[in-house]
Order: C-alpha cells, then sequence, then structure tokens
C-alpha cells in the first residue's frame, strides 16, 4: 500500500517543511507499505523550482526518525536520460529503493530508443515501470514495450496508471510473454479501478498454457487522501483474495471508491484539479494549510468543492477524519 506523496506549501509558495513531515507521519501511522515521493502527486514541477532533492530528502529522513518498520521508498523519475539517472543518484544517496520512470519527456521516441533510456536507468537504481494516462502527459505504450521492458534485469515493478482497461492489460501482456510474472510486481494505479484491479485475476495465454497474473498492491494518488481506510480496505481484498470467493459487497466497493476519486481527481474537467483536489481533502482535515500547487493556475475547478462535500457526506465510512483528528497534534508537532 503505496500513496504518492503530495508537496506542501506555504501561500508563497514555499516549501512548508512542517506540514511535509506531518504527511509523512500520517502515512506511516496509517500503515502504508511504502511511499512514492518526486511522483506526479508531488507535482513534477519541483525540478524546475530546486525542490527535488530536498523534498526526497525530507521524507526519507522523517521516515527514518518516525518508524523503525520497513517501508518501501521510491522517487519519481523524469526527464531525458541524463536527467533521470541523475536524479536516480540522488534517489540513492538518501537511501531510496528504487525509482519510478516516468516516459512522458520522451515522447514520440521510438520503442528501441525507449528502452535504451530505461536500461541506462536501470543500471543506476532498481526499476518500477510508469504507464501515466495520457490525460495527464503520459504516452500510449504497446504491449511490445512492455514485454521488452519487463526483460530488464534492474526492473522489479510496474505501476498500471492508463485509466484504460484495454492499455492495462497491454502491460500485463508484455510482463507474461517476458516470463517476468514471478519477479516484476504489479501495482495499480488506476485510480478508477482501484478494487476491482485489486480483485481480478489477469489470464493471459502463453506456450500454450493459461497464466494468471495477479496486482499485488497500489500506488495511487488517491490513497494520499483517507489512507487510513484504504490500507483496511487492502487487507480485507487480501484477505478475500485468499479466502474467495469474492463477496458482493466487496466488489461493490468499486463504484464507491471510484465514484469518491471522480470527485478528488476532477473528472468532470478532465482532470484539471486531480491535484488540488486531494489536497482540498487533505486541508479540510488540518494536514495542509492550503491547496497551492507550483502553478498558480492549478486550482479546485468549478463545482469540485461541491463535489467534494457530496462524497465526503455519501461516503464518510470510507474516510478516516477521526483517525486524523486524534492524531494531527502529534504529526504537526
Amino acid at each position: 500500500m503505496i500513496p504518492a506523496h503530495p508537496l506542501a506549501l506555504t501561500a508563497a509558495r514555499e516549501l512548508d517543511l512542517r506540514r511535509q513531515r506531518a504527511l509523512t507521519r500520517y502515512y506511516i501511522d496509517a500503515g502504508a507499505g511504502g511511499l512514492a515521493v518526486g511522483v506526479h502527486a508531488t507535482q513534477f514541477a519541483i525540478r524546475e523550482n530546486g525542490m527535488y532533492e530536498p523534498v526526497l530528502e525530507l521524507a526519507a529522513r522523517t521516515a527514518r526518525e518516525w518508524t523503525t518498520r520497513p517501508l518501501f521508498l521510491i522517487a519519481g523519475l523524469s526527464g531525458r536520460t541524463g536527467q533521470a539517472c541523475a536524479e536516480a543518484q540522488v534517489a540513492l544517496t538518501h537511501g531510496y529503493h528504487a525509482g519510478m520512470l516516468s516516459l512522458a519527456a520522451m515522447k514520440g521516441e521510438s520503442i528501441d530508443a525507449l528502452i535504451a533510456h530505461c536500461e541506462a536507468v536501470a543500471a543506476v537504481i532498481p526499476l518500477v515501470g510508469f504507464y501515466l494516462q495520457t490525460a495527464v502527459g503520459g504516452i500510449a505504450l504497446p504491449a511490445e514495450f512492455w514485454r521488452r521492458f519487463a526483460a530488464i534485469d534492474n526492473v522489479i515493478a510496474i505501476k498500471m496508471a492508463p485509466f484504460d482497461r484495454y492499455r492495462t492489460l497491454d502491460v500485463v501482456r508484455g510482463v507474461v510473454a517476458a516470463a517476468a510474472e514471478q519477479r516484476v510486481t504489479l501495482y495499480t494505479g488506476n485510480d478508477d479501478h482501484i478494487v476491482l484491479d485489486l480483485v481480478t485475476p489477469f489470464v493471459v495465454p502463453r506456450g500454450g498454457k493459461l497464466i494468471e497474473v495477479r496486482i499485488r498492491g497500489g500506488l495511487l494518488g488517491h490513497w494520499s487522501v483517507w489512507t487510513r481506510r484504504a490500507v483496511e480496505l487492502l487487507t480485507r481484498i487480501e484477505r478475500a483474495v485468499a479466502a474467495g470467493p469474492i463477496e458482493p459487497a466487496l466488489l461493490a466497493l468499486d463504484s464507491r471508491v471510484t465514484d469518491c476519486n471522480s470527485a478528488l481527481f476532477d473528472v468532470a474537467h478532465d482532470f484539471a484539479g486531480c491535484i488540488p483536489g486531494c489536497h482540498e481533502v487533505l486541508r479540510r482535515q488540518g494536514l495542509l494549510a492550503g491547496t497551492w500547487c507550483l502553478d498558480p493556475n492549478e486550482i479546485l475547478s468549478p463545482g469540485q468543492a461541491e463535489e467534494l462535500d457530496r462524497v465526503c457526506r455519501e461516503h464518510r465510512d470510507l474516510t478516516d477524519d477521526d483517525f486524523v483528528a486524534a492524531n494531527l497534534s502529534r504529526w504537526l508537532s
């Protein structure tokens, strides 16, 4: 269970150290198995603003100081090959276990060039693949790319976030074609189908046999809010999958979680307010002081706050307001 770590800013759009630490402490106490820092939810613009290394260092240091239990630390990596490799070195310096590689900067390159880029970065740090949805800057990647990507020795996982069932299946098919399903862990990043991704067995033919693959966890922007409930949900799903069959009540949760995500990620405006939407929930809980993003034009969309009101009211059992209220002063200390 890995939340995508947001960025806490002051009204002057400077790093709010106190609240950034509080977010990390919240995720740890909520039971997260790891943290993803420097990813889309942290805002890619931290690189141009000189915040990339300070943000990564602060999260890793806070985690070490706050808990002794193991956490899987993932650093977001982006840019062309030189930049991505340099970011990988920064991540290693601060104790990150893997880098999650965005390919948005490689748009227009051939599959051969993309694979060469991935191989270069994987030579520096264990790699988590990232299928980012095209609506927020990702590029379409066919099953052949994912076959070759999964065959890279130092690839350990893939976050699938195309928000598209066909493209999600392309990743699974590629991993199976590479015979890498035992080595490469699949995480859902499809915030629009979290529950179904986690309960569904994917079946892909290979060599005359049907190979079953499962998504083992989530690395999600949605899980940056109401994290305590998300941990409980994943635990419930894992137990249900082990026991089988899946109860209808659990399957029915998919539509409710997706409804919450529609407000968080501002689906009505093509995801324009996806980061401010998560910030607004954290602001209401007191973890953030405001919804400020590095881009001053990145704000809540018209009607988004009202949609958040609605889902908070209709799905209150999926929120963790009480948990946050009971611990907020300690996290902010």
